[in-house]
């Protein structure tokens, strides 16, 4: 852990608030915050105290917490619209859901003459502990947005009114996904928070990632 990197973390959520930008809310000079980001000095109890208030965490967060996990495979953190949409949706339990959900979704598209679908997805959540602890399964939800005009058969379909989201970018989510995919969600509730940001579920999809060689991952906002 370090004070420093946690400060500069919190600067790149912040809009990427430079350091002279943060030396004028504090009213010190830029020289004092490189000190801190260098950790050759730390700041004073009031000064501590107010940048916990400026960037909405505790002294916890920036003095014990290991807050950095945005490396160089994240980039474009951001507040988007999402335009309304419509979408079908399927579901899959197993070992490996996502490939079976996503290519259900693929299969469905190609019967209706579209090679190169707009495929979301999301974790399921309606999976028992029995199926997660002794069958070692887990859920996922994959999800077309559908062109204009599309109608697939015998399918529900869903619709989302525009909506604001937070989201980042990843560049190479596949090589290690089992950390580069939650880092960026950790990544995603930490810009919410300290940018005063609060996570929306209702009439909604709550969070969802693309599908790609890269990806981008979404958590709605109210």
């Amino acid at each position: 852990m370090s004070f420093g990197k946690n400060l500069q973390f919190l600067r790149h959520l912040r809009g990427n608030m430079t350091q002279e930008d943060l030396a004028e809310k504090m009213n010190i000079s830029r020289q004092t915050v490189s000190k801190w980001e260098l950790d050759t000095a730390q700041p004073e109890m009031d000064k501590a105290i107010e940048l916990c208030r400026l960037f909405n965490c505790t002294l916890d967060n920036l003095f014990r917490d290991d807050m950095v996990v945005c490396g160089e495979d994240y980039t474009n953190l951001r507040v988007e619209t999402v335009p309304a949409f419509r979408y079908i949706k399927h579901a899959v339990i197993s070992s490996e859901p996502e490939g079976d959900a996503i290519d259900r979704i693929y299969t469905i598209a190609r019967k209706c003459g579209v090679e190169h679908p707009r495929v979301i997805g999301w974790d399921f959540p309606k999976v028992s502990q029995e199926q997660i602890n002794v069958f070692n399964m887990h859920g996922y939800e994959a999800a077309w947005i559908l062109p204009d005009g599309v109608e697939p058969p015998d399918i529900q379909i869903q619709q989302q009114a525009d909506h604001k989201y937070a989201a980042i970018h990843i560049e190479k989510p596949f090589e290690n996904p089992f950390v580069t995919i939650p880092n960026a969600y950790k990544t995603l509730m930490e810009y919410m928070r300290v940018n005063g940001l609060e996570h929306e579920e209702k009439d909604v999809i709550p969070c969802f990632e693309t599908d790609g060689d890269t990806m981008d991952v979404y958590i709605a906002c109210k």
